[in-house]
């Protein structure tokens, strides 16, 4: 049966692949999904420049998930079944697999990218031995899209109007967010969520103002609450036996610039959020994303302080009980990195 699933899940994903160089030195490259425009630009230039950047003869063979048929949440199989050599990670999604990856980015634990950043690099670590161990493969990056903000297609002024709507979610922990404040989350990688606006399938959708504004969600949607709950953490990850294939010199250049792709998705995801908004409700400061004339919310006090409330009597408590059920010492690893670093204790 597993071996049945391996082979399902390595036949879908090379859907639409083009041929691939025969050469074992090709890697082949997951990237973002197509609709993120600005981080695949990114991708895309980095990936094509790596091997002569890093001064390792590698070829590359990259396309967004979206193009060769990925779903996000079967990422980190793909990667454990050698499907691809990269993966692009959308964590959120793929930590249904294993709940110990959502705690580098719980809702409500860092609504801001400075303490983001902190966060993740105290769980950093553990992360990626967990990963090794779990799934055979290793972080290179991990990096957020951004501050994760509310956008709905009918009139909102605070949390409390989510009550009663279907929300857009792609974590476990912001869906027991979501449920807590009366919405009802729905589950959909980011290239379902315009459809699923624009036909009222959802009312409302969670995504950074800059992944909002190349997705074209103003076009389908009217409101901005730009409260984060969260930073949508991301990594690149290669498969272990790939990566044991370079030698240790390969390796250190490799790793060296992959931290500098890293600290450029870091720099974007603070960097264009302001202009993000300023585009998405039509101000004008605007000028590097597409303009619309979404309605801004007021962020009120009360709308902070439950944001911390949920995280701290719901999400947390929630997170520990589905964590320790797979491994007893989840949530006292959580504790000692991310936790400390936040300031938050699980108890």
């Amino acid at each position: 049966m597993r071996k049945s699933l391996t082979a399902a899940l390595i036949s879908t994903a090379l859907v639409g692949l083009p041929a691939l160089a025969a050469a074992q030195d090709t890697l082949r490259v997951a990237g973002n999904f197509s609709q993120n425009t600005k981080q695949v630009a990114i991708e895309q230039a980095f990936f094509d420049g790596l091997g002569e950047a890093a001064g390792v003869q590698i070829g590359m063979n990259y396309n967004p998930m979206d193009v060769v048929g990925v779903k996000a949440p079967d990422a980190l199989r793909l990667l454990r079944s050698g499907a691809f050599d990269v993966m692009s990670v959308q964590i959120g999604m793929a930590s249904r697999d294993d709940p110990f990856f959502e705690g580098i980015d719980l809702i409500g634990v860092a609504t801001d990218m400075g303490a983001l950043r902190t966060v993740v690099e105290a769980y950093r670590s553990s992360f990626d031995q967990r990963l090794q161990e779990k799934f055979n493969a290793k972080a290179l990056t991990l990096w957020p899209f951004g501050p994760q903000v509310f956008y709905c297609n009918e009139p909102i002024e605070t949390l409390a109007d989510l009550a009663g709507k279907k929300v857009r979610s792609f974590t476990p922990s912001m869906s027991a967010m979501l449920e807590s404040l009366g919405a009802t989350p729905v589950t959909l990688q980011f290239s379902e969520v315009y459809p699923a606006l624009q036909r009222g399938v959802v009312s409302c959708g969670v995504t950074s103002p800059t992944s909002g504004n190349t997705g074209n969600w103003p076009e389908v949607t009217t409101h901005q609450l730009p409260l984060s709950v969260s930073g949508s953490v991301q990594g690149h990850f290669i498969n272990l036996d790939t990566w044991n294939g370079f030698s240790a010199e390969e390796q250190a250049a490799l790793e060296a610039e992959f931290q500098t792709l890293e600290d450029q998705l870091w720099d974007l995801a603070v960097s264009a959020n302001e202009d993000a908004v300023a585009c998405n409700t039509g101000a004008d400061s605007c000028t590097d994303h597409k303009a619309f004339d979404m309605t801004l919310v007021e962020i009120g006090a009360e709308d902070r302080d439950r944001i911390k409330e949920v995280a701290e009597t719901v999400v947390l408590p929630m997170w520990k009980e589905t964590c320790n059920a797979v491994d007893p010492s989840c949530s006292e690893t959580w504790n000692e990195t991310a936790g400390a670093a936040a300031g938050l204790t699980i108890r």
